[in-house]
Parts: C-alpha cells; sequence; structure tokens
C-alpha cells in the first residue's frame, strides 16, 4: 500500500523523505521487520522502539514514525507523530482497509461481565443465523476458529487483523470487550463502534504500570463513549452519573431498580440437577420472560445488556430467549455436569472482589456446604492473598489451598499467606499443593447440596510453574474424574 494512503486520517509532520512510496507491512516490533517495512517507535515502560531504529532500517524499514527528533540516515523517510501508539492504531485501522466500518462494532467495557456478556451477545446472534466475531480476555473467534490472544484488547495492530479476518469470512458483528488498558493505550483508535456497553465499575488494575488511581481508570473507561454512536449503561451502578458524563453517543439505560429503558423485575432463583440459574421478567422496550443457567443477580444484569442489543439490532425475541437459555461461557460460573447430587462450577475470580461476588451468589441459592478449590499468583500483591482467605472464611465455606500461577514462588509460602487471612475468621481449610489432587479431595468429599468452587483459572488450560506454562485445565480434570 502506498504510504500516502495509510496517513491520510492521521496527524503527522515529515521530517525527511516522502510520502509516494510503497510499505509492505507494520511493525512495532523489531524482530518483525523486513523489506519495506514502516516501523512505529514505540516508548514502552522498559523497551523504547526509538532505540532500535539502526537495526531496523538495516533489516530493510523504508519510512520510521517517531515521536520526538532523531538522527537522520539517507533514504529513509521519518515522520514525527504526537502520540506513537494512536499513530500505529490508525495506520493498522487503513492497512487492513477499515474493517470496523464493514461490521457492527459492539465495545464492551467495565470491571466486572464483560466476558459474560460478549458471549450471550455472541450466542444470541448466532441463535439468529449470524454470523459473529469475538475478541475478548478468553482469546479471539473468527469463523468458528479459537486464537488466542495476549491482552483481553490486543494491541491496534493485531485487533485491526483480526477485524480484517472477520470482514474476510462473512461477520456481519464483531463483539469486543473493551479494556481500559486498551483505551489508554490507543488500541482501539480509529475503531467505528456502533455500540458501547457499560456493566459496571470498581477500583481493579490501580498500581504502578496500570492506572495511578480510580478517577484515570475511569476516565478511561469513559473514553469509549466518545468514539461510539449509541451507550447502553448499568443505571444501578453508583457510578452511572460519572460514566455518562461527556458521552458523545445516544444514551440507553438497563436497571433492576429503576425506571429505564428495560428494567427486569419478578427475579426468581432456580435450581436443578447440578444446576443453578435465574429467571426474570422485562418491561420497557420488551416485555417479556427469560430464564438463563448462569446462577445470581449478576446474570440478570449481563442479561439485560444482551437483550437490549439484540432487540437494537432487530433480533426476534424467541431467539434471545432461547440463546440465553443455552449459554455457557467458559470458565466464568461455568457448571460442569457431573453424575453427582452436587454442583461443581469453574470460575476466573482471582481477587477478593470477584471472590465475595460469586460467594454471595452461591449463598444466596442456600447451599449444604461450600468447598473453594484456589490459591494465588505468584510474585504479586501479598495482601491479595490475606484478602481472599479473609472472604472465603467470611462466607463459611471450606478452603482447600493449593496452586494457582506460582511463577517460580513456594506454593506453600503463598498458601500460608492465605491461612493468614483464613485466621482473621477463624475458617476452616486444608493444604493441598498439587491441584489435581486439591479437586479431587472437593469432588471425593462432595455430599448432597454442595457447591464446590474451583477459582482462579477459569478458562486457563496452563499454569505458570518456574515461569513455564504447564499443559492443565480444570474441566478435563473434573470430567477425568467422573470417567474413572
Amino acid at each position: 500500500m502506498k504510504l500516502k494512503q495509510l496517513v491520510e486520517e492521521m496527524d503527522y509532520e515529515v521530517l525527511q523523505g516522502d510520502l509516494n512510496q510503497d510499505v509492505s507491512q507494520i511493525d512495532y516490533d523489531s524482530r518483525t521487520v523486513k523489506d519495506r517495512s514502516l516501523f512505529v517507535c514505540i516508548p514502552g515502560a522498559n523497551v523504547d522502539g526509538h532505540d532500535f531504529i539502526d537495526q531496523v532500517i538495516d533489516q530493510g524499514a523504508r519510512v520510521i514514525v517517531v515521536e520526538r527528533d532523531v538522527p537522520f540516515r539517507e533514504g529513509i523517510t521519518y515522520m514525527k507523530v504526537p502520540e506513537a501508539r494512536k499513530a500505529l492504531a490508525l495506520l493498522s485501522c487503513a492497512f487492513f482497509g477499515h474493517p470496523s466500518r464493514q461490521m457492527t462494532v459492539i465495545g464492551i467495557t467495565g470491571t466486572k461481565g464483560k466476558t459474560t456478556t460478549s458471549y450471550m451477545v455472541e450466542s444470541i446472534l448466532e441463535k439468529a443465523n449470524k454470523k459473529v466475531g469475538i475478541i475478548g480476555t478468553i482469546g479471539s473467534i473468527v469463523n468458528g476458529e479459537f486464537q488466542k490472544t495476549k491482552n483481553t484488547t490486543p494491541e491496534s495492530f493485531e485487533l485491526q487483523r483480526l477485524m480484517r479476518q472477520m470482514v474476510d469470512c462473512g461477520c456481519e458483528y464483531c463483539v469486543m470487550e473493551v479494556s481500559s488498558q486498551g483505551l489508554m493505550l490507543n488500541r482501539v483508535a480509529g475503531i467505528d463502534f456502533d455500540y458501547g456497553v457499560f456493566t459496571n465499575l470498581s477500583p481493579d488494575h490501580i498500581g504502578e504500570h496500570e492506572h495511578h488511581s480510580f478517577e484515570h481508570y475511569m476516565e478511561c473507561k469513559k473514553m469509549l463513549f466518545q468514539m461510539c454512536k449509541v451507550g447502553i449503561f448499568n443505571q444501578d451502578d453508583e457510578h452511572y452519573g460519572d460514566m455518562i458524563k461527556g458521552a458523545k453517543c445516544d444514551i440507553k439505560t438497563y436497571s433492576l431498580h429503576h425506571e429505564s429503558d428495560l428494567k427486569a423485575s419478578h427475579i426468581q432463583l432456580s435450581q436443578g440437577q447440578g444446576t443453578l440459574g435465574v429467571s426474570f421478567q422485562t418491561s420497557g422496550i420488551i416485555n417479556a420472560e427469560f430464564e438463563t443457567d448462569i446462577p445470581g443477580r449478576f446474570s440478570v444484569y449481563n442479561s439485560l445488556v444482551a437483550i437490549m442489543l439484540c432487540h437494537l439490532l432487530h433480533i426476534e425475541t424467541n431467539y434471545i430467549q432461547a440463546a440465553l437459555k443455552q449459554v455457557r461461557v467458559r470458565g466464568r460460573v461455568e457448571i460442569v455436569p457431573v453424575r453427582q447430587p452436587y454442583t461443581v462450577m469453574i470460575d476466573y475470580a482471582h481477587n477478593a472482589l470477584s471472590f465475595e461476588s460469586i460467594l454471595q451468589t452461591i449463598m444466596d441459592y442456600h447451599p449444604h456446604r461450600i468447598y473453594c478449590v484456589y490459591g494465588a499468583g505468584g510474585h504479586r500483591d501479598v495482601k491479595r492473598r490475606y484478602d481472599v482467605g479473609e472472604i472465603v472464611a467470611k462466607y463459611k465455606a471450606f478452603s482447600i489451598l493449593t496452586a494457582d500461577n506460582p511463577r517460580g514462588e513456594s506454593i506453600s509460602k503463598i498458601c500460608q499467606d492465605i491461612v493468614t487471612g483464613i485466621q482473621r475468621i477463624g475458617g476452616e481449610y486444608v493444604i493441598i499443593e498439587d491441584r489435581k489432587e486439591a479437586i479431587h479431595y472437593a469432588l471425593d468429599h462432595g455430599e448432597t447440596g454442595d457447591v464446590i468452587l474451583c477459582l482462579g483459572k477459569g478458562h486457563e488450560d496452563y499454569q505458570i510453574i518456574d515461569q513455564e506454562p504447564l499443559a492443565f485445565s480444570e474441566k478435563e480434570i473434573i470430567e477425568e474424574y467422573f470417567q474413572l
């Protein structure tokens, strides 16, 4: 593609060279540069792309995009931009032919619920015989094929590549989780979002290498609603008022407690053989009854998003009802069917906030007992370990402490840190460092009416031990146990 075509929608200054030349590919990693590459110098926390300019030119790069002045080499085009990451996003949009303009793009942001809501929307659209691509925490799905991705919202070049694949295979819709990091780092710059969704907001991703404050975290989330045409907001969230400030989109609301565009009422928790679910009625833009086998009130909130979105997309209500009843989300309050009178569930919960959310949900179903199989990540904040142990003990659940992703740290030391939190409340626990054995222990001891929660791994199919990811699937371990 000609360079002048790539830069049509971005701010830049040509420092040397001209725009009338061919670009074979766009790179921001010096290891992938080839002949006639355009290289964007991304300044990062640990590595600065400006330090690799001579190397990438020697490898064949002919266009260099910089944020600051650098020495010139003859025959090379240098372009200066205000923000390299935003430039990378806009260049990538143009390089792949602006795929977001050829699909209906739905962006979902919030602290919790992004993944489940994404898969609910996808399930409904597919039930209505629509072709859908999905990008998020679990990975991406394009044309029915799963691809692992590094981040919830991938780097902009990868994101545009995936969206181009979706368009080329006939996808009409792209459902995307939009993280605060993805917004802050301009990974989604240049995307034409038709719909933006706000699920909820609570303190998360705040630290030295993420957001410096909760206010900054929220401001990054709000950016989505300056980019989309229609914004769908959880009116019950305490930060709803702040989130709609500055929004440049049409605003739609959903709620359990306020009069809104879509309201849920008559909520009933349901239980079956090894299953937990919820049913409810809606009023507003749709007056109907719905049911899902994903437990808890938070499932009603997620369902409301999916119902409203798909109604706005002119999907018939019967398709929405059928899909919500059948939807399953890998590693998100995922119930594993077992031939026992107890319930086994896998969830990605890995901090005190998410532990409390799922435990409160399970308590609403009045279980006989709760077993929690969990650990904590190695080389991470020790306080988090105390907090999760304290939360599990608070709900009088029995802790089966084990390995999560120890990353070279002592599993015994991690478990003992969790015990510190458990003992604050006087909770019960056992330590079984091998996670497979820990799961077997829970399954061996389960009784009628019990709920066994395997927390922390969720969709992950590996464990990181001594920095090496080793194959490990909780779902497979549970299924194999009942085949013995």
